[in-house]
């Protein structure tokens, strides 16, 4: 093939030229695939980062459904109760929302 490029009047590029063209290619590759790995590692964090934001989301869930308890049991409660009955419940309950949030935390380490 070259043989016809140089019979059909096109001349061959200078050794250097050529040289120098696939240094280019070569610096370009390298370049490439620098960013490739840089693209890899964000696309790892993200993957992390987006497994995190669910468990949180699911923890958040779960804290929600507890506190949607707690409001059924304090509107079952409050017709029917005195205050100081009252009162001694919010606290009972709000030490267990306390030790869930403990045990919660522990699981989580």
């Amino acid at each position: 093939m070259s043989e016809e490029s140089h019979s059909k009047g096109k001349p061959f590029p200078p050794a250097g030229e050529a040289e120098l063209r696939v240094r280019r290619i070569q610096e370009k590759l390298q370049q490439l695939l620098r960013q490739r790995d840089l693209l890899l590692k964000e696309n790892t964090k993200l993957r992390e980062e987006v497994h995190q934001l669910q468990q949180n989301l699911e923890e958040r869930g779960t804290r929600l459904e507890q506190l949607q308890q707690q409001v059924e049991i304090l509107k079952a409660t409050k017709a029917t109760m005195s205050e100081g009955e009252k009162r001694a419940l919010e606290k009972r309950l709000g030490q267990y929302i306390r030790e869930i949030d403990r045990c919660i935390a522990l699981l989580g380490e």
